[in-house]
């Protein structure tokens, strides 16, 4: 995810190349989170498919077992006429994922397992470990946020930066339509695009799977008993943790797929020097920026 808070240090800014088009657009704290964000939800992510393995299966509702029909997802594997096969059921659909998701491994070492070795962290079968690494990036994650947001309150970023205007969804048929043609602008500020797509992520999907996995955790139900009936109970928290990791991994991929369509030099060497180059004046009319 591409950082979202920008400034330009007066010391940095009079070292700025002679060049015009090239900017100072993202500063030293910008840098810092991003990565802490990037590293922290790679981290959770493998760890957290480390967990799922131990109960491979999400329902809607506070309860589960064999007398409730409120399982939504389930991976695993099962004996047939041709051997153990992997499957994978989504509200009922079951779909073959031998090799995937259910039943994995190198040849003639497959076990059943819903996400693969290669996908967790340890590759290996150790829940507490899992458990150990995801709450450690966890609680780097949500400090960060944190942080970042209170400066992003008292700065002005939030406001300045990533709240769309009126001016801005007017623009946003126009963004979808160069977007489309992958026809992109490089200027300093953010188009329609994406701050709504930094703002679903910093504002809604972040929050809400701090707040879902709070829910899950025992012993926050007596510090916070509330947030677990908001959430429709712990394993609804579970489902709705989940799905909202599938989003954000659907928002890297993209995220990755506009930086090599818009150009990745550029965009690299802004997230780890701060330095952007934008296009020339003339070469658009109004400033909007790609959505990388």
């Amino acid at each position: 995810m591409e950082s979202v808070a920008r400034s330009q240090p007066a010391i940095e800014a009079d070292a700025s190349p002679k060049d015009p088009t090239l900017i100072y657009r993202q500063s030293r704290w910008t840098r810092l989170t991003h990565w802490l964000w990037a590293f922290s939800l790679f981290f959770m992510l493998l760890s957290g498919l480390q967990i799922f393995n131990a109960r491979p299966q999400l329902y809607v509702g506070k309860q589960s077992g064999f007398e409730f029909n409120n399982t939504i997802l389930e991976i695993g594997a099962e004996n047939t006429a041709n051997g153990p096969r992997g499957f994978t059921a989504i509200l009922g659909h079951r779909f073959d994922t031998t090799g995937v998701l259910g039943w994995s491994g190198p040849p003639g070492q497959e076990t059943p397992r819903a996400f693969p070795a290669w996908a967790t962290i340890p590759s290996y079968y150790d829940l507490g470990t899992a458990r150990v690494v995801h709450f450690f990036f966890a609680w780097i994650l949500t400090t960060t946020l944190l942080i970042w947001l209170i400066a992003g309150l008292i700065n002005g970023h939030i406001r300045r930066d990533l709240a769309p205007r009126v001016s801005d969804l007017r623009k946003l048929p126009r963004d979808i339509v160069d977007h489309a043609k992958l026809r992109f602008h490089h200027t300093r500020e953010y188009n329609t695009l994406q701050k709504m797509a930094y703002g679903g992520v910093l504002f809604v999907a972040l929050p809400l799977m701090i707040a879902t996995g709070l829910a899950m955790s025992p012993s926050m139900n007596s510090v916070l008993p509330w947030l677990n009936e908001i959430l429709g109970g712990r394993q609804t928290a579970r489902t709705i943790h989940f799905t909202v990791m599938v989003l954000l991994v659907l928002f890297f991929v993209v995220h990755m797929l506009m930086i090599l369509a818009a150009g990745p030099i550029n965009e690299l060497r802004s997230i780890i020097t701060g330095w952007y180059r934008t296009d020339p004046p003339a070469q658009h009319d109004e400033p909007t920026e790609r959505s990388v």
